[in-house]
């Protein structure tokens, strides 16, 4: 029973190795090709979906080479930077763009929200500080900042809990007010989602592969480049 199923995981880890030589090989024409055909290939080559794809490829053909390395734990570390091929799915779903829209549009609001969030936490983390002490299992301030987002966020782990009266009763307030915060990023990114802009970009330019156009637009904004030669 035991050797049938060594057999068995053998067969499969050649399968899958054959398969991630299959996926790589493909990676890396799609990688080279593109090297090729750009006007301007160092710009993509030291662009950030650039590295992603070098990223992609370089941890099979390192085990390749190396491959009486292949216990080291920098080796099988390299094999995870694989997922960065998972990044480059957003670049072909209008969905993804609205997304991105949305946060790109929503930075602002989000940044003096989570600014807000951190007076809080800092401010109900000091007060329980004060009210619980040492002796309650809050040992500094910066404990009892953790405790207070923790509970904001109603993640509630209870490695650290109140004791006293007082401690109890902010702590309630905390998870109360925690529920009312929790929408507030969401209504934000909702309401600019709602927005259905004109300007998501649907377009890659060609020659230095910025990704900020217009969905109607003719020429590239960063370098004038037309981007469709079909339009007139």
């Amino acid at each position: 029973m035991l050797e049938s199923v060594k057999s068995v995981n053998l067969q499969i880890g050649g399968f899958l190795k054959i398969a991630e030589w299959i996926v790589t090989i493909i990676f890396t024409v799609e990688y080279l090709l593109r090297i090729y055909v750009l006007p301007k290939p160092w710009k993509y080559i030291f662009s950030f979906f650039g590295l992603v794809d070098l990223l992609s490829i370089l941890p099979t053909f390192i085990s390749f080479f190396l491959s009486g390395a292949n216990g080291l734990m920098v080796i099988r570390a390299l094999r995870l930077l694989r997922v960065f091929r998972i990044f480059k799915l957003s670049r072909y779903t209008k969905e993804a763009g609205l997304i991105l829209y949305a946060l790109r549009e929503s930075q602002h609001k989000l940044f003096v929200f989570f600014v807000a969030i951190l007076a809080i936490v800092t401010i109900l983390g000091a007060l329980m500080y004060l009210v619980e002490g040492e002796e309650n299992g809050f040992k500094s301030i910066p404990e009892s900042i953790y405790w207070a987002i923790v509970t904001l966020t109603t993640v509630g782990y209870g490695d650290i809990a109140p004791h006293t009266g007082l401690g109890k009763l902010i702590s309630s307030f905390v998870m109360l007010l925690g529920y009312a915060i929790i929408a507030v990023p969401t209504g934000i990114v909702s309401v600019a989602m709602r927005q259905n802009p004109k300007t998501i970009s649907t377009q890659v330019c060609p020659n230095c592969l910025s990704e900020d156009n217009d969905a109607d637009a003719i020429f590239c904004k960063r370098c004038g480049n037309r981007l469709n030669e079909e339009k007139q």
